[in-house]
């Protein structure tokens, strides 16, 4: 192995070293004067302040234990402390995380719609209209102030299903005769329409999306379970919501969104879902949103569920993203995890959902904010808090409070 001016070449056929997982670098965050202050990894828990309180109070902290209603409380600041004043949520305070993911900002907002902050929710998705590209997709991710990374990395389709989703998630919560709902769904509407006209106008004939990366942030020669899942969700969720501000768009997605629908069943279904199309796929977390709280109920998603907790659960007793997953193989992603678990919630497995979440409440940073990533060893990795993971709790604690409405 030769090492020059910090590239790493391997000789002999010798192959490289497995990755491996970054020790945790913070451990949580507070408001501060001027944004937020990061905490070390050692830090222990911080008592909300006065204003942190009086917000708390304007929705609720689901949660049937103390312990349950501790870690939401402290998710729902932790969201509140990533989100800025403009709505833009840094999907974590440091370095490489310090950004805005379509994808995680869309989780956030349907986070704070189930929780009772729906003007927050909307700030975030307001924010998200103005990301938008004019051919109505979204970048990877952007800078807090809102410009593109410029790192190269490929746009990711699966926004265009998170978005719209969560527009509708924030909408079946409102009062839909109130003008303030209206008036907000008129300004949201053209970020939707433009983002299911170029869903439905790059499906391809067999009635899949084009191939391209998704939440796993890789190159990809194949379509993925992890772009398709989102955008069927998005593209039923805008359905819904043009039949009642624009039954033109609701004629025009019908037909695509059944054919989208359809062509996962026949493809991804036949091989119980795997990441790609196919028997080698293997298995991956994306087959939760298949079911509940985004798709109905359906057996043929449940069984391939259960098969892919059973492939991807680790002996730490997190979950991997998925069995060809090129990262750390033994370190456990909290958002997959919790993706797992709100699927149980959503779906009636209280027992399942509840096993999930103890696993995360246990493995919370000594602040209390939920990880990145759980190391083979147990202890907390990489950056606390996560936004989307927070998020997760939150809308698995729900729905074990109350059914979650599902598009």
């Amino acid at each position: 192995m030769l090492l020059a001016a910090g590239i790493v070449v391997f000789v002999g056929g010798a192959a490289p070293p497995p990755p491996t997982t970054r020790p945790l670098l913070l451990g949580g965050v507070i408001p501060g004067p001027e944004g937020p202050i990061a905490l070390p990894t050692d830090a222990p828990p911080v008592a909300p302040t006065e204003a942190e309180r009086a917000w708390l109070g304007r929705g609720s902290v689901p949660g049937a234990t103390p312990r349950d209603r501790e870690m939401a409380e402290r998710a729902l600041l932790d969201m509140r402390t990533l989100t800025q004043p403009d709505g833009s949520v840094a999907a974590a305070w440091y370095g490489i995380w310090k950004y805005v993911w379509p994808r995680d900002a869309a989780w956030v907002a349907a986070a704070y719609t189930a929780t009772g902050h729906g003007r927050d929710a909307l700030a975030v998705l307001r924010r998200l209209a103005t990301l938008q590209r004019p051919d109505g997709t979204w970048e990877a991710r952007y800078r807090l102030d809102g410009a593109p990374v410029g790192d190269k990395r490929a746009a990711q389709l699966d926004g265009n299903g998170w978005v719209p989703w969560a527009v509708w998630f924030w909408y079946v919560h409102q009062d839909p005769k109130a003008p303030e709902t209206t008036a907000a769904l008129a300004e949201l509407w053209p970020m939707v329409r433009a983002a299911g006209d170029a869903v439905t106008g790059r499906l391809r004939p067999n009635g899949l999306p084009p191939r391209g990366p998704d939440y796993w942030e890789t190159r990809t020669d194949q379509v993925t379970l992890g772009t398709a899942a989102p955008l069927s969700a998005g593209l039923r969720a805008a359905v819904d919501l043009a039949r009642r501000t624009d039954p033109a768009a609701a004629e025009r997605w019908a037909g695509p969104a059944q054919r989208l629908d359809r062509a996962i069943r026949d493809t991804f279904g036949r091989h119980d879902y795997p990441r790609t199309a196919s028997a080698k796929g293997g298995a991956d977390t994306a087959v939760t949103w298949l079911g509940p709280p985004f798709a109905p109920a359906d057996a043929g998603v449940a069984s391939a569920v259960r098969g892919a907790a059973e492939r991807l659960t680790l002996p730490n007793g997190g979950i991997l993203p998925g069995e060809h997953w090129a990262g750390d193989p033994t370190a456990a992603w909290t958002p997959e995890t919790a993706s797992f678990a709100l699927f149980s919630a959503a779906s009636g497995d209280r027992a399942g959902a509840r096993q999930r979440l103890d696993w995360l409440a246990d493995h919370r940073t000594a602040a209390g904010s939920l990880p990145e990533k759980v190391s083979a060893d147990g202890k907390p990795a990489s950056v606390a808090p996560l936004a989307w993971t927070s998020a997760g709790v939150l809308l698995t604690l729900t729905a074990l409070d109350r059914s979650l409405p599902i598009p």
